[in-house]
């Protein structure tokens, strides 16, 4: 008899762990969404944080999209990108915009790993940086199978999409301890919520960044550090031009500004979310199911993306 219910006993446990995961991280989806809902109050960027933020690929989608956001709350901003040309033409938008904040551009190529670095850690040096928004990202050209992906593509998406992340991180984080506050904002992709074929590298990526995130927030809590980690859906920007459908936006498919404007709101209220309360809803459901169906499900989504490349392609040489 002892032996039966120590059995039954057993069995329960199993089956009580087997669906902690899972309930926990679909509570955790619903907490994403409701609890900016609940919390509504707009937090002053400058007195939480600091007058100065950082953002860096911060002249085209997302990241400019950010920094607009940035400046209209009054933050002074430093933006990081690769054109000095596009950096000086989005410094001109935000300053007409806004004419009290200060701008300051600097010009980095990320792809080009630790040499980036040396000019943009003098330039920062004096800068009292507030918010770190890490936006730079580089994914596929289109979905394709690893063995097609040019090697100097693949080092890209390394060295930006992990190795900047990193080092802009850790150039800024000890200045931030010593003052005992300070934001940074980590741009993931939903790419990360499982493996994707086809996505391979760039889904890779962004799952360390999500564990880079975590184990962060975890080391600087203590000190009085927001570390945030973002993990947007599909969003309408350059970077998804390989498919005509998703540069049609809509209620899952928000334009930049949409999806930045909601996303900073989240800021300092919420750790871990989407940034966009459509995409909240998307990313419950998909946690629901387990990590091998959403595989298959992003692969059968890549492969119908890697199709419209090929279609647009061909008709564009007709």
């Amino acid at each position: 008899m002892l032996m039966l219910i120590a059995l039954w006993l057993v069995i329960g446990l199993v089956l009580l762990w087997a669906l902690i995961d899972p309930v926990s991280r679909v509570a955790n989806a619903a907490l994403q969404i409701l609890l900016p809902i609940f919390n509504s109050k707009q937090i002053d960027l400058r007195s939480e944080y600091g007058e100065w933020a950082v953002v860096t690929g911060s002249t085209d989608g997302i990241g400019k999209a950010y920094a607009q956001e940035l400046s209209a709350r009054g933050m002074n901003l430093v933006l990081i990108s690769r054109t000095l040309e596009r950096l000086e033409k989005t410094k001109n938008q935000i300053q007409e915009a806004n004419p009290d904040i200060k701008v300051k551009i600097i010009s980095a190529d990320f792809t080009k790993g630790a040499d980036a670095f040396l000019k943009i850690k003098q330039e920062l040096q004096d800068i009292p940086v507030g918010i770190l928004v890490n936006n730079v990202g580089m994914q596929y050209s289109y979905p394709m199978y690893l063995g097609e992906v040019p090697e100097d593509e693949l080092w890209g998406i390394i060295n930006v999409n992990v190795g900047a992340t990193t080092m802009m991180t850790r150039l800024l984080i000890d200045d931030m301890k010593k003052r005992g506050k300070g934001a940074i904002v980590n741009i993931s992709s939903g790419s990360e919520l499982q493996p994707l074929p086809l996505m391979t590298v760039y889904a890779a990526t962004k799952a360390y960044v999500r564990s880079f995130s975590e184990a962060l927030r975890a080391e600087y809590a203590k000190y009085g550090l927001t570390i945030q980690h973002l993990t947007p859906l599909f969003v309408n920007t350059k970077m998804n031009a390989f498919s005509q459908r998703l540069q049609v936006s809509s209620l899952f498919v928000p334009d930049a500004p949409t999806y930045a404007k909601n996303a900073i709101a989240t800021l300092g209220k919420v750790n871990t979310s989407t940034g966009y309360w459509a995409h909240g809803i998307q990313n419950f459901f998909t946690l629901i199911p387990p990590v091998w169906i959403r595989m298959k499900i992003g692969q059968t989504m890549n492969q119908v993306l890697r199709d419209d490349y090929f279609k647009q392609k061909n008709d564009k040489n007709l």
